[in-house]
């Protein structure tokens, strides 16, 4: 049996599907479903179980895994009770990976692009403590998974104990079917995605950056498919640990994204740009990529899609569809 906590979530749903694609029947998926539909994330999912996050520590008890894929956080970038974020985002972590080095199970888990703050450190993965103590991150929820980086990081350099087979994941601008429960949180193409199809305009922020244009701050974006080929990679890579960056390596602007979402309609841009509230100005990253040579180099050759393919892909076989759901 494997575990994916935040199974009902974006990236974990669709492990989860990836996961029955490949033939494991037998998973069990650790997260609140709340009242947003979030069920339907799972809806056409095979499932062994599905734990409260309240229960989970009790229910792994005497539990065999073959693995835990631990995706389970608050990640909102907003998020502001610092007591709830490291309690989930934190010390669940840590609990997973004593119970993981313990119990000898994998252990995947995500960190974020946050860790990095805005980037003056760049976007090396290294992994040992002393580079990850030059980062800043500048949100609560970036610091939580900092926190648990740093964490890992320690156990390595003192050789401590750890899992067997253990790998945390930096995931950069990750978009693709699944995210729709997310709120404010959702990628901004599939929150603008209806406006974009009834032909309304929709907005992007203007840039209060020099040497910057409206439309032009660039992120990492990468597709959901890609993502998961690397965590299926790691499930059945066993020789493979550490921290790795998952991203394209490749920074595209917001406008570029919403110009290929356009393109897969076949319709003319129609945007217009507006301030970008003050409240976020000072912590907004204007740019983000992914350096990917560590995941490389550890043999991970699976590529990364290009972003009008991959926008393409995502609008016609899912945003443009009645049923939207892997």
């Amino acid at each position: 049996m494997l575990l994916v906590t935040g199974g009902a979530g974006f990236i974990g749903s669709n492990v989860v599907a990836a996961l029955n694609d490949a033939g494991h029947a037998d998973v069990a998926v650790c997260d609140f479903l709340g009242h947003d539909g979030k069920w339907r994330n799972l809806a056409k999912r095979q499932l062994s179980d599905v734990v409260p996050p309240a229960e989970l520590m009790e229910w792994l008890k005497g539990r065999k895994l073959d693995g835990i894929v631990h995706l389970g956080a608050i990640s909102e970038t907003t998020a502001t009770d610092g007591d709830l974020v490291v309690e989930t985002n934190f010390r669940l972590s840590m609990r997973l990976l004593d119970w993981c080095t313990v119990n000898g199970v994998p252990f995947i888990y995500a960190s974020s692009a946050a860790t990095y703050g805005d980037g003056h450190q760049g976007f090396g993965d290294d992994p040992s403590l002393a580079a990850l103590k030059q980062l800043r991150p500048m949100n609560l929820y970036g610091w939580s998974k900092h926190l648990f980086d740093m964490a890992v990081a320690a156990r390595v350099a003192k050789r401590q104990a750890m899992p067997p087979h253990w790998a945390g994941l930096k995931f950069f601008n990750v978009f693709g079917p699944n995210e729709y429960h997310k709120g404010a949180m959702m990628s901004v193409l599939t929150r603008r995605f209806d406006d974009i199809r009834a032909g309304n305009p929709i907005q992007l922020f203007k840039s209060h950056r020099d040497g910057i244009a409206d439309g032009d701050q660039r992120r990492d974006f990468i597709y959901i498919d890609d993502v998961v080929r690397v965590i299926m990679w790691l499930l059945a890579t066993p020789s493979v640990n550490g921290i790795f960056n998952v991203g394209t390596g490749v920074a595209r602007s917001f406008r570029d994204l919403m110009h290929a979402a356009y393109a897969a309609l076949g319709t003319r841009p129609n945007i217009e740009y507006i301030d970008m509230p003050v409240q976020i100005r000072d912590s907004y990253q204007y740019f983000t990529q992914a350096e990917g040579e560590r995941l490389r180099g550890a043999g991970y050759n699976g590529g990364f899609t290009a972003l009008e393919d991959a926008v393409g892909v995502y609008v016609k076989d899912f945003l443009d569809q009645p049923d939207r759901y892997r």
